[in-house]
């Protein structure tokens, strides 16, 4: 329409009311041919029928279109603007009658007996005109009859929306990940800053009693290309020449290697629709939070329903009809007993047990024998699951040698100095293997980019034993800066959050837990609000956690933290407060009669040889990096980094009795 057109636009009786604008013509909507439908929940409604692909139907539309008189208002519609209107309402026409024809189509494939093959959510800025095609099928078929045929397409798209919402949800969920803690850690997108992690198939199911690090440092001398890798979208997927379909799968890695967010990765894929789009649900389950309900009576569903309650009006997992995946993540964190060989049998989703058995059923594939299955586990747990529960082994090998230089190019925004802090990497051939681990690069660029960033230098850290004292050290520091607003130099070290951390760290590291509970807390006489203010001021080394049910959950962020504050701990006890943690309690009392007449180093040596014969004993190699810190916590020159926690600083006198000790130890277990 010309800008030279009267300037006019219809009123709600039909009249022509003028206008400042260029001419708008509004109609009111009149009344609706098409009966009121009502809701999914009703099967009330009118009697009539519009058949849209009825031509007289069609043709009276039209009709009443040309039969419009433009004499019915005062100020008549140009010819031009009478062609306009009568062009938009039949291409309007048409685009109605094939959206119709379309969703129909589209319901009559989710009513044949194959639907769960074509089983798709749809999310789209169409959702609620679909919603009023959905109310017309089910009036029209309720009204000829068919309240079975209606009820089924009810249902069918109820698990549609059931399924747009789980997604919508893991999405919102998994989207960003959190560097150290997820409270009070820097957020990024998953997509932004992921790195991919070297993934294996296969590894024997033979359990390494070697500590993790040290089977990282092993595995990084193996020649490249001696395993098939595996990308983690792909776990489900046979390889080239494999005819198996993979129903279940164990993923093994060291603590820290990526097991946990190549698995969030696997979700955002999914929910965002890159991945896995034959999957219909994907059900992640936390062993740390199951292990909340280990005391509780309930059914499979009623275990879905608790966890993800956006699938409560979905039939689809219950009845087996559709494509399911379930994560366990963290086994190692397991605290039920998964009595595999006593526990009963179980097949019907409904009926009430211990989360034992539920577990051990879904496992067996007796639960949901469709149902796929991925377990991550650290090595040594892996071994629980029966092998003929098991389709595919893999294994997280963490970062190879690019991925590592990847990473902290993603992670340090200054890539002059992310290439000092790689070629700084590079030098340390033991901070390069731990590099391996994901976790201990975050540790890494924390510490290396401060350092090499600053104007004023220092000293560089080369060893673990430096790296994690630099770390404590930072955070100690972020902690007067933002609770008190201190710029010092030095850190105002807290001695109560240190012991307290140190105790439940020695303590913990002795049972071999990584996860602890309230109770756990309590035992180590640590009151649940002072652990609370360990989270807020350690924020990155200690994190507290609300599980989904009622109940809290504590870790380090790494077990290599935790077994460094251990050590530290025990340096602690024996400097300030007397007191040789590990030695035999014989020995302890003997030992409290000679404080007075032995020196310090005197009581180091004795103490070292301790931790020496108590790794030993452990076969596991819970207490190997343990040592490792203990030692390195004896030199003069990191005892120097934590002046004013340790008020004095000791020689290095009675080293050179310890390491003629550790040769001696090493001599016999050569023989």
């Amino acid at each position: 329409m010309e800008e030279t057109a009267a300037k006019t636009s219809l009123s709600e009786g039909g009249k022509v009311k003028e206008s400042s604008s260029r001419t708008l013509i509004h109609h009111e909507r009149p009344p609706s041919p098409v009966p009121t439908c009502v809701s999914m929940k009703s099967d009330m409604s009118a009697d009539r029928f519009i058949d849209f692909q009825n031509e007289d139907y069609t043709d009276a539309s039209r009709g009443q279109m040309q039969e419009w008189d433009p004499d019915a208002v005062s100020d008549p519609f140009t010819k031009s603007q009478q062609e306009d209107l009568k062009h938009i309402f039949q291409v309007l026409e048409e685009k109605i009658i094939t959206f119709v024809k379309n969703e129909l189509k589209t319901f009559k494939r989710m009513l044949s007996p194959d639907y769960q093959e074509n089983f798709e959510s749809k999310e789209d800025e169409e959702s609620e005109v679909r919603e009023g095609a959905l109310k017309m099928a089910l009036h029209f078929l309720r009204n000829m009859k068919l309240k079975d045929l209606a009820d089924k397409l009810q249902q069918n798209e109820l698990d549609i929306v059931c399924q747009t919402e789980l997604k919508r949800n893991l999405k919102n969920k998994y989207q960003s990940v959190f560097e150290g803690i997820r409270k009070q850690g820097r957020s990024a997108l998953l997509d932004k800053v992921y790195t991919e992690v070297y993934i294996t198939e296969g590894g024997s199911g033979k359990v390494n009693e070697e500590h993790e690090v040290r089977q990282i440092e092993l595995k990084s001398k193996r020649p490249a290309g001696q395993e098939t890798s595996i990308k983690c979208s792909d776990i489900f997927k046979p390889l080239p020449g494999q005819d198996k379909s993979i129903r279940s799968v164990v993923t093994k890695g060291v603590a820290g290697i990526g097991k946990t967010v190549s698995v969030q990765k696997f979700i955002l894929d999914w929910a965002e629709g890159k991945e896995n789009q034959d999957i219909h649900f994907i059900f992640p389950l936390l062993f740390r939070e199951l292990n909340l309900m280990r005391e509780k009576q309930l059914s499979l569903m009623d275990l879905l329903h608790h966890f993800f309650t956006e699938i409560k009006q979905s039939t689809f997992p219950s009845q087996g009809k559709c494509k399911v995946l379930f994560i366990c993540d963290g086994l190692d964190e397991c605290r039920l007993q998964l009595d595999f060989q006593n526990n009963e049998s179980l097949t019907d989703v409904t009926e009430v047990t211990s989360l034992d058995v539920l577990l051990t059923n879904v496992i067996k594939g007796k639960l949901l024998p469709s149902a796929l299955l991925w377990i991550t586990s650290r090595p040594a747990a892996a071994n629980q699951i029966p092998p003929e529960c098991v389709d595919r082994v893999t294994e997280v090998q963490g970062f190879n040698d690019p991925q590592k230089e990847e990473y902290f190019r993603k992670r340090i925004s200054d890539q002059n100095l992310a290439s000092r802090v790689v070629s700084h990497i590079k030098l340390s051939r033991s901070l390069h293997i731990m590099c391996h681990i994901p976790v201990f690069c975050w540790i890494a660029a924390t510490v290396l980019a401060v350092i090499l960033g600053s104007s004023g230098g220092g000293q560089i850290p080369k060893t673990l034993t430096e790296m994690y004292t630099y770390f404590l050290i930072f955070q100690t520091k972020q902690r007067s800066l933002k609770f008190e607003n201190v710029h010092d130099l030095d850190p105002q070290w807290n001695q109560k959050v240190i012991f307290g951390l140190g105790k439940l760290a020695y303590e913990q590291l002795e049972k071999g837990n990584l996860i602890f509970y309230e109770q756990d807390l309590k035992e180590s006489g640590i009151d649940v609000r002072e652990a609370a203010v360990c989270s807020g001021i350690c924020s990155q080394i200690f994190q507290e956690e609300s599980g989904l049910y009622q109940g809290k959950v504590f870790c380090f962020v790494h077990l290599s933290i935790q077994e460094y504050l251990a050590a530290l701990y025990a340096l602690l006890m024996l400097i300030m407060k007397r007191k040789d943690l590990i030695s035999p309690k014989q020995a302890l009392r003997k030992g409290f009669q000679l404080w007075e007449r032995r020196s310090v180093h005197k009581s180091m040596i004795i103490l070292h040889k301790s931790a020496m014969d108590k790794a030993l004993e452990h076969e596991d190699g819970r207490f190997d990096l343990f040592l490792r810190f203990l030692l390195g916590l004896s030199l003069e020159s990191n005892q120097t980094l934590l002046h004013g926690l340790l008020q004095r600083g000791q020689n290095q006198m009675g080293n050179e009795e310890t390491i003629s000790y550790i040769k001696e130890k090493i001599g016999r277990a050569h023989v």
